[in-house]
């Protein structure tokens, strides 16, 4: 993620001052989930270019920083290392927090000043939006020029990428440009990368406030702004409607990463109230990965017996590591067992536990496998509960990342819409004298519902 602000005109190099970073030093700052970088392209006398480029770590966003708890913020493949996002706004207010607020007490008569300023965003997501980029930014005085490529030159057929180069060009105050940049970023991509609660509303009024209130796609801004929060929505409409915008307040913001779990977190949490409502006291995890869902079983006294099993026994031995399965105490030895071995095919180790969990792993079995898996699981090991867990597909047009039709991880050979799920279990409840009780789990869209699907499946006595 990179972008750069330069300005033409006399003693350009005073920009250094309006951003509160010194030409000559380039700085690093700590990010949530990874780190920025300021540094200059060029500093002459008539023109000057600072650039703020943003290392996020992919590896951080898919699993989780090392010791986190709740897994990592986004699930499976995403652009998110790549795209300016709201990676980059957090990046704006924590990196240029005083530079937005106006003040500068070595230049302020610069800083009140309306500059010949460019900024250019790489990269922003624009799926079918290039439209409205004029619509958005030149009522604000911007001359608005923007570079797309194709998908891949070799197959055209694919078509036009969904991320453009903005080009932003005109006479403004630069902390009028930074916060258009903070606010605007997100209204293209849409994936914030943090809980969005009411205190955005705040945010967006106080960055708002002189410009947003006016302006002739401010509805379509907010709605954008706030994505698929849209009470939030309304109440900042009718804030900005009735006059209740806000100054800028002195302070740098920081984002709160941590205040909304992830969508992994989410999900194996409410495995795990599942297993504990159904009064489980052993439990197999089927297709465990590297042990996230183990940890939190492991964190339960209720639970006395626990295994995992995976067919990868690279995988398992980072969960023997994640684990620390070395460094337990015997008693806690005993509560757990990790073993190689197909979801597929039958094995006497998965027989004698009361519950069992598959947690998004059937969407990587090839759908002509799946009566092997129903046979295995319901009819062999026949746990008296077994959660089940799989992506719902209808979710997936919320992903700028995905393309339409695509599926959420390479791996995945199928996924299901709601409809789909439902008719599937149902079948196999019927068949292997299962009751069946569905859940969703993850933010609701109104009409896509949410991002996974659970279904509990409860042994007839």
């Amino acid at each position: 993620m990179l972008l750069t602000i330069t300005y033409q005109g006399p003693n350009a190099t005073d920009l250094g001052f309006l951003l509160h970073k010194n030409p000559q030093r380039p700085q690093v700052f700590d990010l949530s989930y990874g780190k920025a970088y300021v540094f200059y392209t060029e500093a002459e006398a008539t023109r000057c270019t600072a650039a703020l480029l943003l290392d996020i770590d992919p590896l951080d966003l898919a699993r989780g920083k090392v010791g986190s708890r709740d897994g990592g913020l986004f699930d499976y493949v995403n652009d998110r290392p790549y795209v300016s996002s709201s990676f980059m706004s957090t990046a704006i207010s924590k990196v240029y927090g005083t530079a937005m607020t106006g003040r500068c007490d070595k230049r302020q008569e610069m800083a009140d000043s309306a500059l010949d300023l460019t900024a250019v965003v790489t990269m922003l997501p624009c799926r079918g939006d290039t439209a409205m980029l004029e619509s958005v930014f030149a009522p604000l005085g911007y001359t608005v020029e923007f570079t797309t490529s194709e998908l891949d030159e070799k197959h055209p057929e694919w078509g036009g990428s969904r991320y453009v180069d903005l080009t932003l060009s005109g006479k403004v105050r630069l902390q009028d440009l930074l916060r258009h940049l903070y606010v605007l970023i997100p209204v293209f991509d849409r994936q914030k990368h943090y809980w969005v609660g009411k205190e955005e509303v705040e945010k967006l009024l106080r960055h708002g406030d002189g410009w947003l209130e006016e302006h002739p796609e401010k509805e379509f801004i907010t709605r954008r702004y706030f994505a698929r929060k849209q009470g939030l929505a309304r109440l900042a409409l009718d804030r900005l409607d009735n006059g209740e915008g806000g100054a800028v307040e002195e302070s740098e913001e920081t984002e709160d990463i941590h205040k909304k779990p992830s969508l992994n977190s989410r999900r194996l949490t409410a495995v795990v109230d599942a297993l504990k409502e159904a009064g489980a006291t052993s439990v197999i995890d089927m297709g465990c990965g590297e042990g996230n869902l183990l940890q939190l079983l492991m964190k339960e006294k209720s639970f006395a017996r626990i295994a995992g099993m995976d067919v990868s026994f690279s995988i398992l031995e980072r969960a023997y590591q994640r684990l620390k399965i070395d460094r337990m105490p015997e008693f806690q030895k005993n509560r757990i067992m990790l073993f190689q071995s197909s979801l597929t095919y039958k094995d006497d180790r998965y027989v004698g536990y009361d519950a069992a969990a598959v947690v998004e792993v059937i969407e990587h079995l090839d759908q002509n496998r799946l009566a092997a898996f129903e046979q295995v699981l319901f009819g062999t090991t026949k746990p008296s509960v077994a959660v089940l867990t799989t992506p719902n597909i209808e979710y997936n047009e919320n992903y700028e990342s995905l393309t339409e039709g695509s599926l959420r991880h390479g791996d995945h050979r199928f996924e299901w819409t709601r409809a789909e799920f439902r008719q599937w279990g149902n079948e196999v409840a019927d068949k292997y004298g299962y009751t069946v009780k569905y859940s969703d789990i993850g933010d609701e869209d109104e009409t896509r519902g949410t991002p996974t699907q659970m279904g509990v499946f409860t042994l007839c006595e």
